[in-house]
């Protein structure tokens, strides 16, 4: 923490005090950019791409260079260390990710692989050239998918608009739907661990799918290893993001997990969010991220909104409530980070 020149992320995640509110956004390097869709295309394919050091690295930095934002997420994909587990999956064009060998009895989850870190070493090899290329710049954040997105995933065989196979995998033998998640978590710890001890100065676990399920269902099934991976992480100062899209129904739940950061997205008011965590943890959000398709006075008076709800307080972390979209203008992203900046300074 000490090597980097703007830390002001890591301070406001650790509640210490800060100048401005740090911002970085979700799916900050993606097609929005000519930049990235010229990386991509070098690339081939995303699975390529993504495996592809030297243009992860160059695809992770391109927000600091063109957006000037205060942390970087690396270049990488929630599945990534699913492969190393003997999960085969393809990502399709328009369709998103589709699972060759998806979960369909209990005896499926007995044929998973022990997951070794050297399956995944180009993660860390990015995070290293990142944090060379920026010369420690800003901090590089490291991320992986929560066990019961990962897991409905698998289940469902490709990303869909009610997970109805999934769920009622998970109704129907919840026992060995519990013993996925346990075996996802410690596959998470060693997977975390691993990016932390290659230079991650943050992780971010993203719980993409837990807003589809009823509060008795999170409880039950979704927060337990998250609780696991958390209390597994070894880590010196590194904060743990958690971050689940959909938890205005179960936040008072979710900010059990023991995370340094509670990210939320826009289906819940800063201020109650400020309210429930009383001082014990940080929050990151929660800008709708449509709000970037609006005229610039809109994205202006919404972000300052956002900001007035926290206060001059430190212990927020400007982003949006979910990713950035590949249809949106460059001009606009960038002009919310100068607001941010600008309309924050204590």
């Amino acid at each position: 923490m000490k090597d980097l020149k703007n830390d002001l992320f890591l301070r406001a995640c650790l509640r210490e005090p800060v100048e401005r509110t740090p911002i970085w956004l979700m799916r900050q390097a993606g097609r929005y950019m000519p930049e990235y869709r010229a990386l991509r295309e070098k690339a081939g394919n995303f699975v390529t791409f993504y495996k592809d050091i030297e243009l992860s690295v160059e695809a992770t930095i391109l927000p600091r260079k063109l957006l000037g934002v205060d942390a970087s997420i690396i270049f990488s994909d929630i599945l990534t260390p699913l492969e190393s587990i003997g999960v085969k999956f393809e990502f399709r064009e328009g369709e998103g990710p589709v699972f060759l060998n998806p979960i369909e009895t209990p005896d499926d989850i007995l044929k998973l692989k022990k997951f070794y870190k050297n399956d995944v070493y180009y993660v860390g090899e990015i995070i290293k050239g990142v944090n060379e290329a920026l010369n420690r710049e800003i901090p590089t954040i490291g991320f992986c998918g929560a066990p019961f997105t990962l897991a409905a995933y698998m289940i469902e065989g490709r990303t869909s608009r009610d997970f109805k196979k999934a769920k009622a995998f998970m109704y129907n033998y919840p026992d060995a739907f519990k013993e996925l998640l346990d075996k996802l978590a410690d596959m998470l710890i060693d997977y975390l661990n691993f990016q932390i001890e290659s230079g991650a100065d943050a992780v971010q676990i993203f719980d993409s799918w837990g807003g589809y399920l009823s509060p008795d269902d999170y409880r039950e099934f979704a927060l337990p290893p998250i609780k696991k991976i958390i209390k597994g992480i070894k880590r010196d100062y590194q904060p743990v993001i958690h971050f689940t899209k959909g938890v205005a129904g179960f936040f008072d739940d979710m900010i059990t997990s023991g995370a340094d950061v509670y990210s939320v997205d826009w289906m819940i008011d800063l201020s109650d969010v400020k309210k429930k965590l009383n001082g014990k943890a940080a929050a990151q959000g929660n800008l709708d991220p449509i709000v970037l398709y609006a005229s610039k006075e809109i994205i202006k008076e919404k972000a300052v909104s956002i900001l007035n709800k926290w206060g001059k307080d430190t212990g927020h972390i400007f982003n949006l409530g979910h990713g950035l979209m590949p249809d949106m203008e460059v001009e606009k992203v960038k002009y919310l980070v100068d607001v941010v900046k600008k309309e924050s300074v204590r």
